[in-house]
């Protein structure tokens, strides 16, 4: 059985010396000192030797055994470090290369002006509240005085979802959805996603963003509707700013205007940013409808208040001189770079 025990050694350390790389070297492993690995079976004739020579002879496999596993330890080290030196021969790094440009993400345009807006009335007190962008046709219409047959409710122009649901047309349902439920008085803006049925063009796309505005308190006037927008316009474009406005008409306001800006890019003496006319259209406004107040359950009598409502789209256009609103969303890294 010595005689055995000596064989496996023998050939055991001559297959190890011969091992070129890891796998090779994992099989002699297996062979010799696995569960069914010639070592493992000379170990298992223990029982079929006399009980006086089992102690003998089971001290000299262990022998082997460790003999075998230092030599296997060793050349794995050996060959671990021959294929490091390779690697690193391989892979040599040259430091006068310059090195890879890491590139950084940031802020989309639309994002950077909003957050414009936010900065201008929070700065002034107003609260941002957000709202659902699937609305009941009550709180996107009816509730804005806007009646059953007023053709802003035309299939043509919102997206039905249900007979009384639908996606926001504007964000002025936050508007009814805060006096509703919010004590007063009411310094609020709200923006986000609105979607009509809108051809596509450079300036009109169905899914687009608005910020919406509004006040509720006593004693609220005309004067403060302007004086806020003034204000706004000051900080957003710049203070030689001039505002100016217009007679218009929106269901949920009585008076209600239009606000133009003096174009920030010729200071009002005409160019192609405004088209020769020194202004720009900005937003919409006007006093909020006595019975748009009523349908809230707020006394006109004793509360007035002002809302306001402008393109977060058209902001980023008139402030980065971007001449197609589509580029926003086209998602091309050369025009976000811009920014």
């Amino acid at each position: 059985m010595n005689e055995v025990l000596e064989k496996i050694r023998a050939e055991a350390i001559a297959r190890i010396d011969a091992a070129r790389d890891m796998s090779s070297l994992n099989d002699i492993r297996v062979a010799i000192l696995g569960k069914k690995g010639e070592l493992t079976s000379v170990m298992k004739s223990l029982r079929d030797l006399p009980p006086e020579e089992r102690p003998s002879f089971g001290k000299n496999v262990n022998i082997v055994r460790d003999e075998i596993s230092q030599r296997l330890d060793s050349m794995k080290a050996e060959l671990a470090k021959k294929a490091r030196e390779v690697q690193l021969a391989n892979e040599t790094i040259d430091v006068t290369l310059p090195p890879k440009k890491m590139t950084y993400g940031h802020r989309h345009p639309n994002n950077i002006a909003l957050g414009e807006v936010e900065r201008i009335f929070t700065g002034m007190g107003y609260e941002v509240v957000e709202g659902p962008e699937v609305e009941f046709d009550y709180y996107n219409f009816e509730a804005l005085n806007i009646p059953a047959n007023h053709p802003a409710k035309d299939e043509q122009d919102t997206f039905y979802i249900t007979k009384d649901m639908l996606l926001r047309t504007q964000t002025s349902g936050v508007q009814v959805h805060t006096m509703e439920h919010q004590p007063l008085p009411i310094r609020m803006i709200a923006p986000g996603r609105v979607f009509r049925a809108d051809e596509l063009d450079a300036t009109h796309s169905p899914n687009f963003h608005q910020v919406e505005g509004l006040v509720v308190d006593r004693n609220v006037t005309f004067a403060d509707l302007k004086g806020t927008l003034e204000v706004f316009a000051k900080k957003l474009f710049g203070e030689d700013t001039r505002v100016k406005f217009r007679p218009h008409h929106f269901p949920f306001t009585e008076p209600s205007a239009e606000m133009d800006v003096t174009c920030f890019k010729c200071g009002g003496k005409g160019c192609r940013m405004c088209k020769g006319e020194g202004w720009i259209e900005i937003l919409g406004c006007g006093m909020v409808h006595p019975h748009v107040l009523e349908m809230c359950s707020i006394d006109p009598n004793e509360y007035q208040g002002f809302a306001f409502g402008v393109g977060l789209e058209r902001i980023a256009m008139l402030k980065y001189e971007i001449d197609d609103m589509h580029l926003l969303y086209e998602n091309d890294v050369r025009f976000l770079k811009q920014f």
